[in-house]
């Protein structure tokens, strides 16, 4: 397959798997400026990855593009989970008449913002996205045991916090 080839399929790719990574990329990061950047980062390792002359041919892009996106969140968040520090008090924002899904929507990504990235990964991607335990633990590097464990326990917390 020649360049122009490998850039067509990239772009097709593209086009197919952007809104599912966008909307897990949202899940992840609780806004949509960073889902945005999550999602364009994810999707320039995709393409480095397809270009390489020397790799082996992509079996599943799909799948390595939703490991690459929760990876590349987990990693992002270490390295400024340091420096950056959460407001107590947040401004004042209009408050409007919501419907129902979209109390639930923002109470779901208030709930997810208060745990661990591996933690909001995990619950992301077994309950939201569906997938099995093993392909969780596959994309995380964990094993079966830690992912149900991590479940579990982020259950709990999403739950404590929804009763306050």
């Amino acid at each position: 397959m020649n360049h122009a080839e490998r850039t067509a399929a990239f772009e097709e790719f593209a086009r197919a798997r952007a809104q599912h990574l966008h909307r897990s990329a949202w899940l992840l990061c609780g806004n949509r400026a960073d889902a945005e950047d999550l999602v364009q980062e994810t999707l320039a390792k995709v393409y480095v990855r397809m270009h390489r002359m020397l790799a082996p041919k992509l079996e599943n892009p799909a799948a390595y593009a939703q490991t690459a996106l929760t990876r590349t969140f987990i990693s992002a968040r270490r390295r400024r989970s340091s420096g950056e520090l959460p407001y107590a008090d947040l401004p004042d924002r209009a408050v409007g008449d919501h419907a129902t899904a979209a109390d639930l929507r923002l109470s779901l990504a208030d709930a997810l913002a208060e745990l661990a990235p591996v933690d909001r990964a995990v619950v992301v991607l077994r309950y939201l996205e569906d997938l099995s335990v093993e392909e969780v633990a596959g994309m995380l590097g964990l094993s079966p045991g830690a992912v149900r464990n991590r479940s579990m326990r982020a259950l709990a917390r999403m739950r404590e916090r929804s009763l306050r």
